[in-house]
């Protein structure tokens, strides 16, 4: 056997045990990603509140004598008894106020205003609206047996998506139970980040990517979601001490156009109308509006406070992550989503920063 026979069956053999490697490899991948799929959001969930709370972990670890399973213990009972209280009072409100309409239609004091005629002489629906909204007005119930099929459908949506905040809820709690554990063993946790991301992007860039990482992790955390919680709280409480219908729900729009990067003004300003409408300019109205009021602009003063802090992420990058993370993951992607996307955003940008001398100097000389 020739030389050049014995080469080409030493890299035949070669080639054939990398491909062996690279296949069990991939098989490895996917049947552990598929494995792990049901926990990824539970365990993004946990690291984002991990790094998020992890200085309060630091300062409470010092003053209960750098007991980390101690400080950690008492992070997660604290902030579990502060997640369920304004949970409790909202999610109260809301079957009450779910009771309270059920019951209203059932004793029949439901009762719709008949149109007025000038609503006949809007151009394409006028005619049919006034029709409609006159046989509602003087039988109800025809109507509601011919909604019947459609109002079903919505109902279930409704309640699925009621559900799937129970279980959101649920996640949460879960979620922090785990980030305390990761908090007790922050340093070790800290080290290992280093070394992959030092694996991944190099070791001059390792702890260079970990804190960009890690700062914006807690400034989204804390000046997106941070500030939405506090809002929802501000403001559903408001509407639950007053007795506003559906405070509950309202509560939790607040929170989610909070998400969003929207002004809780949306929500607010209709309901301070509605009950100065209503009920006219009364002791109570005026201090509810002005209470109401001052919780839905918050977030002016709390956004340089809290998110100015970190690093600067674009309004559009938090919406896109927060509508696609809900359209995707449901009620825990809303909270997941600006966070991932905000993270991939820095990211990207640092890769797009960190060009090689030559070429920026060659495009400097182009300018």
């Amino acid at each position: 056997m020739s030389l050049n026979s014995i080469n080409e069956t030493k890299l035949a053999r070669g080639l054939l045990d990398v491909l062996i490697r690279a296949g069990l490899i991939a098989a490895l991948v996917v049947y552990s990603s598929k494995v792990f799929q049901p926990f990824l959001g539970l365990m993004l969930w946990s690291l984002i509140l991990a790094i998020t709370l992890y200085p309060l972990h630091g300062m409470l670890k010092s003053k209960m004598g750098n007991r980390d399973g101690r400080a950690a213990t008492l992070i997660v009972l604290v902030a579990i008894g502060i997640l369920l209280v304004p949970v409790y009072l909202l999610g109260n409100s809301l079957t009450v106020s779910v009771q309270a309409a059920m019951q209203l239609v059932k004793e029949g004091g439901l009762h719709i205003p008949p149109p007025a005629d000038s609503i006949a002489e809007w151009p394409i629906i006028g005619a049919k609206l006034h029709d409609f909204w006159l046989e509602a007005a003087t039988n109800l119930t025809s109507v509601a047996q011919k909604l019947a099929p459609h109002l079903k459908g919505i109902s279930l949506t409704l309640l699925g998506q009621i559900a799937g905040v129970g279980v959101g809820l649920l996640v949460f709690i879960g979620a922090l139970i785990i980030g305390g554990i990761i908090m007790a063993f922050g340093e070790n946790g800290e080290r290992s980040a280093i070394k992959i991301a030092s694996r991944i992007s190099g070791a001059d860039k390792g702890k260079e990517i970990t804190k960009l990482c890690t700062a914006t992790i807690r400034a989204v955390a804390q000046g997106v979601v941070g500030i939405a919680f506090i809002q929802m709280f501000l403001i559903g409480l408001g509407f639950v001490v007053y007795g506003i219908p559906g405070a509950g729900l309202l509560a939790m729009l607040v929170l989610i156009i909070g998400i969003m990067q929207l002004p809780a003004t949306l929500i607010t300003v209709p309901i301070i109308a509605y009950v100065l409408g209503t009920e006219g300019a009364s002791a109570a109205s005026i201090s509810f509006a002005v209470y109401t009021f001052v919780a839905g602009m918050a977030d002016n003063v709390l956004k340089p406070l809290l998110l100015g802090r970190g690093v600067e992420v674009p309004m559009p990058v938090i919406l896109i992550g927060a509508l696609g993370g809900m359209v995707t993951g449901g009620i825990i992607g809303l909270f997941i989503g600006p966070v991932i996307l905000a993270v991939a955003y820095q990211l990207f940008w640092q890769w797009v920063d960190d060009q090689p001398e030559s070429a920026e100097a060659s495009s400097q000389d182009q300018v």
